[in-house]
């Protein structure tokens, strides 16, 4: 009788610190370096409350990723979890679509932005838009090829990219230190809220709608429980120790951009934590800090495009999109039909799309929608019982999680319609790709692999 080949499986390297690097790497990104200025503008010299209110959001929503991840550890998230909670495909394949997207969108901006940096640091002159697109495109494939390469070289390559990131977030703390103790700087600016016509409460609601866009990422830890070791008892820990570390460089970062610069000035242009180095430390060379900010946007691209790979190899053993997108690689244990498809899709956005305006707007808007899900999945999959000890959130915690993703998702915060409207392209492209995937699969097209929801998740 012939012997049976298994089918390769994803490879278990993520012990507590990388999954911590990782967390953290991916919520830092661009986000701070990019939107301090943004949220002065909504609410003057306050900076650093939207930023600790909307830690606090997302911490209220992590508690049910938590006890999700620790229940169902494998790869798929939010898509996973609504799948089990409701079993309609549409809303399941929907959800992987918002996340995917997300992720990939994000990334594409990234790569670009990356361009931008990476012709600053090298005073290269780029004329009509072509050079920066190709120097994106040539990014974008070395994220792949390392994504290609191995999970363990991709979460190696996070590892470095997070500590250049955070160096660049602790030069800014300690040049505002070193600025303050001299005298260079103003604290009392940083109690100040301005926020024009108007209500103190709708510019604050503004600002943490803006700055929670800083604090998304610890959503993509979970499409990687199959690549960790032990997830179910490593990820409380982790994942809310690292939202409360990216949370407080984020406070100390923001009170000392205010302090050194005024909020007028530091909302005026596109690298706000540069104009911070100017005004505490004159004599620091600025292309040192080009180099640091090509990093960090360097590694928000990297960890999406895992995310987003993961997330499809994921969602592939439920029925929903092809199998063959669940694919593992036989030497390198890696999704490689996943990673070509999601890096095929970064292509087509950087190329044709370009940069999107309200984009992080966008891509917060989508996720609170996800996460408002998620919330109300945790409370519908209690009564799942499973056969090994789980985190368990208060109950209290996905209500009010649900409740504040829903309000800072709706126009009652003051949120662009431009937002609304890519949103809604973007919904729109999904909902045709399903139709084209079912029609496909109704006609014997496509081959689903179910999932046995009996199977052993740590296997």
């Amino acid at each position: 009788m012939p012997e049976t080949t298994a089918a390769p499986e994803l490879r278990r390297v993520m012990g507590p610190g990388l999954l911590l690097l990782f967390i953290v790497g991916d919520i830092l990104g661009t986000g701070i370096y990019a939107l301090t200025g943004n949220v002065a503008n909504e609410v003057g010299g306050a900076v650093w409350l939207p930023f600790l209110l909307a830690f606090v959001v997302a911490t209220i929503t992590a508690f049910s990723y938590l006890e999700l991840v620790t229940k169902y550890p494998r790869a798929a998230g939010a898509a996973l979890y609504t799948h089990k909670a409701f079993g309609i495909q549409f809303l399941t394949y929907m959800v992987t679509f918002t996340v995917m997207a997300s992720g990939i969108t994000s990334a594409s901006t990234a790569a670009r932005a990356f361009a931008a940096n990476f012709a600053e640091a090298f005073e290269l002159d780029f004329t009509g838009g072509i050079g920066i697109t190709l120097v994106a495109l040539g990014f974008i494939l070395v994220v792949a090829l390392v994504n290609m390469r191995g999970v363990s070289e991709s979460v190696k390559t996070n590892v470095v990219l997070t500590i250049v990131e955070l160096s660049g977030l602790l030069i800014i703390v300690f040049i505002g230190m070193w600025a303050l103790g001299f005298g260079n700087g103003d604290f009392s600016r940083v109690v100040d809220i301005e926020t024009g016509d108007r209500s103190v409460f709708t510019a604050v609601v503004a600002g943490t709608a803006l700055a929670f866009f800083a604090m998304v990422g610890f959503e993509d830890s979970v499409n990687m429980a199959e690549e960790c070791k032990n997830p179910t008892r490593i990820f409380p820990k982790v994942l809310l120790g690292g939202l409360c570390i990216t949370a407080l460089i984020y406070v100390l970062v923001s009170v000392t951009a205010v302090a050194l610069v005024p909020p007028d000035l530091l909302g005026a242009g596109e690298t706000p934590l540069l104009r911070v180095v100017e005004a505490g430390a004159p004599a620091f060379p600025l292309g040192i800090f080009a180099f640091i900010t090509m990093f960090a946007v360097a590694n928000t691209a990297l960890i999406n495009m895992l995310m987003a790979s993961r997330l499809l190899y994921g969602i592939s053993h439920e029925g929903v999109v092809p199998a063959v997108l669940g694919k593992v690689h036989r030497t390198r244990h890696t999704p490689h039909v996943a990673i070509a498809f999601t890096t095929l899709l970064a292509i087509g956005l950087i190329t044709f799309v370009g940069e999107i305006p309200e984009l992080g707007g966008t891509t917060a808007l989508l996720l609170l929608m996800v996460f408002a899900i998620v919330n109300v999945v945790v409370l519908v999959l209690r009564r799942d019982r499973v056969d090994h000890k789980h985190f368990r959130a208060p109950t209290v915690l996905p209500l009010m999680g649900a409740a504040t993703c829903l309000f800072l998702a709706s126009p009652f915060v003051d949120r662009p319609g431009t937002q609304y409207r890519i949103a809604g392209v973007l919904l729109g492209i999904g909902a045709l790709l399903w139709l084209v995937t079912w029609v496909a699969a109704r006609r014997g097209r496509l081959t689903h692999r179910t999932f046995d929801p009996a199977e052993d998740p740590e296997n």
